[in-house]
């Protein structure tokens, strides 16, 4: 069965940048699709950027006028995907022949969503997974997803599904994908090797799938100097805020590719199909080693919204 290449693009947005940012993706989709790979996968939120100034600027102020301001910029940066928010990314992807997995912050309306989002190799979009639950300051930016996106898709060899940070670590989320054959799971991070490298190689022996963990990079550098409030959000000349850790883990938690520095890179690699068929022998968590009879998992796999129209 033929192996399979995946890109690991762990590069750093122009934060709150549309436009910028969503040329440096299609560029690192080009760079992966002329040395071969099948999927390139990014970091959470990547276009336009993760909201790090929350947690950097009291952003827990009720009724802050800064706070506005701030989300106001990212409503206006943030990506509409019916409007043709990622038409430079597919286009990138139809043009390279090369699958994405990238983390962007959907707008609907006027909130936000974390989003992971499926491109093909034709360009078409897949599949959109909203983040089922920000994690703590994140609450104050981004409205709950729901389970529509819990879908996987046949990749080659592979199925392939993806979640977004820290619902990784939701056991019932990665069910809903073990259950529907995935065995090369995508993990999208902004950007921490402690979140990385722990949790990398246990996911992959849960699963016995290949995991991916991709992360953003945020430095000082990338924040625009007209950014509203930049002194008080990063004082720091050159500082470094969110520092990688991207890397890849077999079906057995050994490492394919170990945690990566705090730089932007592209790191290319071979995976095989094989290799999860061996390790499943003894262990293959929704197949020959589940119950069934005994346990069963329910995913209500639709879009909710505001209000039901019955006409």
């Amino acid at each position: 069965m033929a192996a399979m290449k995946i890109a690991l693009a762990q590069i750093a947005p122009v934060l709150l940048d549309r436009k910028a940012t969503s040329t440096k993706v299609s560029e690192s989709i080009k760079e992966a699709g002329s040395k071969g790979a099948d999927l390139v996968v990014f970091g959470e939120t990547l276009l336009p950027g993760y909201p790090a100034w929350i947690a950097r600027t009291d952003g827990a102020r009720f009724n802050a006028e800064d706070q506005k301001e701030l989300h106001a910029l990212y409503l206006d940066q943030a990506v509409d995907i019916a409007a043709g928010g990622l038409d430079g990314v597919r286009a990138a992807a139809k043009a390279s022949g090369t699958a994405v997995c990238l983390g962007v912050a959907e707008r609907e309306h006027h909130s936000v969503f974390a989003s992971r989002v499926f491109v093909g190799k034709d360009g078409e979009v897949l599949s959109v997974h909203r983040k089922l639950r920000p994690t703590y300051e994140e609450r104050l930016s981004w409205a709950p997803g729901d389970g529509a996106g819990l879908v996987v898709h046949p990749m080659g060899e592979f199925t392939v599904g993806g979640l977004n940070c820290w619902e990784n670590w939701m056991p019932l989320a990665r069910a809903s994908l073990y259950a529907q054959g995935e065995d090369l799971h995508c993990m999208l991070w902004p950007g921490a090797r402690r979140n990385t490298e722990d949790l990398t190689p246990v996911i992959a022996k849960e699963s016995r799938s290949f995991v991916v963990s991709v992360s953003g990079v945020l430095r000082e550098s990338d924040v625009p100097q007209d950014f509203p409030h930049r002194d008080r959000f990063v004082p720091t000349p050159g500082e470094v805020l969110h520092d990688g850790g991207s890397c890849l883990a077999a079906p057995d938690g050994s490492w394919v590719v170990p945690p990566m520095g705090s730089g932007e890179e592209l790191v290319i690699a071979e995976i095989d199909p094989a290799w999860v068929r061996r390790e499943r022998q003894n262990f293959d968590p929704a197949g020959h080693y589940s119950r069934p009879d005994v346990l069963e998992l329910t995913v209500r796999r639709s879009r909710y919204g505001g209000a039901k129209f019955e006409d």
